[in-house]
């Protein structure tokens, strides 16, 4: 309770105007609180939203097509770009691989322990990846650090024969798949 002293009768008295201002007060609060919380879950929504809106955008930018992994090697300059797009198709037969599929591995790799990778572990045995862009990364830093040297086509046909392939048809394959699919074509 409120009192109030009062100097004509000397004594102190009830003081109903603080209920009257602590009434207005608390109602002032309940509006203004009613106001910003609405706001604030407005503004709540919209970051959600934005939220959502970049995840879907960098979802779609990451979605696999034939024509973004073309695009993607010429921008980083890989060596014989169309070998490793046909190492992508043999790899993953084209792209329908458990490995590509689950780990968005889109060239057979395991994960690198020596240089400088983009995976993100391993998993069923194979280098996993955010995404299918994160592998082209990985490959691009292989071959930096084991292919630099190598200046023709039938030197890095050899080097994928001795270190990377485990089959003994792989380079056969690769020229199969060159040749029917014409992939020089997209890189010149």
């Amino acid at each position: 309770m409120f009192y109030r002293y009062d100097r004509n009768q000397l004594i102190y008295r009830k003081d109903k105007s603080v209920f009257k201002l602590f009434g207005i007060i608390s109602v002032l609060l309940i509006i203004v609180s009613f106001f910003f919380g609405r706001y604030a879950k407005i503004e709540l929504l919209e970051d959600y939203e934005k939220e959502l809106i970049v995840l879907n955008l960098r979802e779609e930018q990451s979605k696999f097509t034939e024509e973004k992994l073309i695009v993607l090697l010429k921008e980083l300059n890989v060596k014989f770009p169309h070998i490793v797009m046909a190492q992508s198709m043999v790899e993953t037969g084209y792209w329908e691989s458990k490995i590509f599929k689950e780990n968005h591995n889109l060239f057979g790799m395991k994960q690198a322990r020596v240089r400088i990778n983009t995976a993100g572990g391993t998993h069923n045995g194979h280098a996993f990846y955010n995404d299918w862009i994160e592998s082209v990364y990985d490959y691009a830093f292989y071959q930096c650090r084991y292919m630099s040297s190598i200046k023709t086509e039938s030197e890095y046909f050899a080097y994928l024969s001795k270190t990377y392939a485990e089959d003994s048809n792989y380079i056969s394959k690769l020229k199969n798949v060159i040749a029917k699919r014409n992939l020089k074509q997209h890189f010149e």
